[in-house]
């Protein structure tokens, strides 16, 4: 039950993410951290990677489920 709920739990915020730089590359909105710009070309990065680990909390939550 408790890596159920934390795969489940994981992969609903990394999907988020996605989302959010998803937003941030659709829309070109500028995001400053201590005063320096990140570059727009990181949220292809932070896409790709939040996408992926989403996914695989997915894959984890179906390989993990036994037929009764």
């Amino acid at each position: 039950m408790a890596k159920t709920l934390y795969l489940a739990l994981s992969g609903a915020v990394f999907f988020l993410v996605a989302v959010g730089h998803l937003l941030r590359l659709a829309y070109g909105w500028s995001v400053v951290v201590g005063g320096t710009a990140i570059p727009l070309a990181l949220s292809y990065v932070g896409l790709a990677a939040s996408t992926g680990y989403c996914a695989w909390a997915i894959w984890l939550l179906r390989v993990g489920e036994k037929p009764r």
